[in-house]
């Protein structure tokens, strides 16, 4: 049986929502392995939420960096250029988390060198085809 992690799953949000489709379906694998803190990322109208709900930024911000702090590992979903996601894997990194970085391969785009170029003991960069995700999180999650 696998392990029980407490994963923060990260996204773009403000700016597009072009893969939320396929944010949906990472969650719900990773759901298979714990507990996904930030599951709200994949919801396509998460931005729209959190403004009727009348969130701040300061109170997104804290909230996140709990869920941060709290987690065991973080997976970033990163074909989607966004400042909040580099800094979320950033202070993953700083905290000393597993880092697993997903770039769809088949995306005509080009990965930043600071997260491709960063690979370690615990950070790890996929360039992937979606069949492949089931092998890479029992990898690193099971």
């Amino acid at each position: 049986m696998a392990e029980k992690h407490t994963i923060y799953f990260a996204g773009r949000i403000t700016g597009g929502r072009k893969y939320a489709d396929l944010y949906q379906r990472i969650v719900e694998q990773l759901k298979t392995y714990g507990k996904v803190l930030t599951e709200h990322v994949a919801n396509p109208t998460v931005e729209a939420d959190e403004d009727n709900a009348g969130l701040t930024d300061v109170f997104i911000h804290d909230r996140d960096m709990d869920w941060l702090y709290d987690c065991d590992v973080i997976v970033a979903e990163v074909t989607q250029k966004s400042l909040g996601v580099g800094y979320e894997i950033g202070r993953a990194v700083a905290l000393n988390k597993l880092v697993i970085c997903l770039f769809r391969s088949d995306s005509e785009k080009r990965l930043s060198p600071m997260v491709a170029g960063a690979v370690g003991e615990k950070f790890f960069v996929y360039n992937y085809k979606e069949d492949q995700l089931p092998e890479i999180f029992a990898n690193h999650l099971k």
